[in-house]
């Protein structure tokens, strides 16, 4: 595994995917923190994902801001789309990514979307099963992002052409 400086790429603007509140019951009452996830990409493939938590809600974006500029990694997008279908799991989410033909667009909900739109994907079908937990979501779509593997290291594993792959 490479690693990439984020200094050499072109970042968009971050997206915040999810900001979770949570509380811990002390004898005075609540103490509130919050959570929060973070995605960074160039749009041309590069995909960071970053979790932070503090005690206000800007600094927790901070935080998984900077997580998310050290954990960047390269997916394989063919022409703005998957080369192939992917289901993964992660926790109880289950996802299933599907590859579609030009125009179709982002057909995904909430997490999957902004993530898909920071790595530069145009067209894709997505559709999460069993728990719609964020940080499960996420996670799942970091996994299949990262399990994308392009026509031609297949042909090279399998020791044939990218035309034979194909046939």
């Amino acid at each position: 595994m490479t690693i990439i400086n984020p200094s050499e790429l072109d970042l968009k603007d971050e997206v915040v995917v999810s900001v979770n509140r949570v509380a811990k019951v002390i004898t005075g009452g609540r103490r509130f923190r919050f959570n929060s996830i973070v995605a960074v990409g160039d749009g041309k493939g590069h995909l960071g994902i970053g979790f932070g938590k503090a005690n206000e809600v800007i600094s927790a974006v901070n935080k998984a801001k900077e997580n998310a500029k050290k954990n960047i990694f390269k997916s394989n997008i063919i022409n703005g789309t998957l080369p192939h279908t992917i289901a993964v799991k992660s926790g109880a989410a289950r996802l299933i990514l599907k590859p579609a033909s030009p125009g179709t667009g982002i057909i995904a909900g909430g997490p999957v979307r902004a993530i898909l739109e920071q790595v530069g994907v145009t067209d894709i079908l997505s559709k999460v099963v069993g728990s719609t937990n964020p940080i499960n979501v996420v996670k799942a779509v970091e996994k299949a992002l990262r399990e994308a593997r392009d026509p031609l290291t297949v042909a090279r594993d399998r020791g044939i052409t990218v035309k034979e792959l194909f046939s």
